[in-house]
């Protein structure tokens, strides 16, 4: 047989157990958003180091380009504007690519959010049960 419980015994274990589970989404958070932090880090890390690495072997690359396209019969500043005009144009789409990767909205916390979301709907419905056995007895 089910012991009745009063609504004030009832009252403290929801604040109870509501205050637990603010402090475990709390360290849930912390730990999703130190994950985030260090991939965005990681990111940007490699992103200079490769930066430091492309940018001489780009050069060699685009002065080869020029070359052959002067060789091929274009004058030179006109194999230059062309090689130079192509660099360019992939440098702005790898350029935006890349910021839209670091927007804001891809480090929220997502998994804490709908765990948080999913925890509230609970207690809700743990509330409203021990309501309707409180209003039944």
């Amino acid at each position: 047989m089910m012991q009745e419980r009063s609504l004030p015994n009832i009252f403290t274990d929801i604040v109870n157990q509501l205050a637990s589970l603010v402090r475990k989404e709390a360290q849930l958070a912390r730990v999703e958003m130190s994950e985030k932090i260090t991939q965005v880090a990681m990111g940007l890390g490699l992103i200079v180091v490769g930066a430091v690495l492309l940018i001489p072997a780009l050069v060699i690359l685009l002065q080869a380009g020029v070359a052959g396209l002067v060789e091929y019969g274009i004058k030179e500043p006109w194999a230059a504007l062309m090689v130079g005009g192509a660099a360019l144009l992939i440098g702005v789409i790898l350029a935006l690519i890349g910021s839209s990767r670091l927007k804001a909205d891809r480090l929220v916390p997502n998994k804490t959010i709908h765990q948080v979301q999913r925890d509230i709907s609970v207690a809700r419905d743990q509330v409203r049960q021990s309501y309707d056995k409180q209003r039944a007895a």
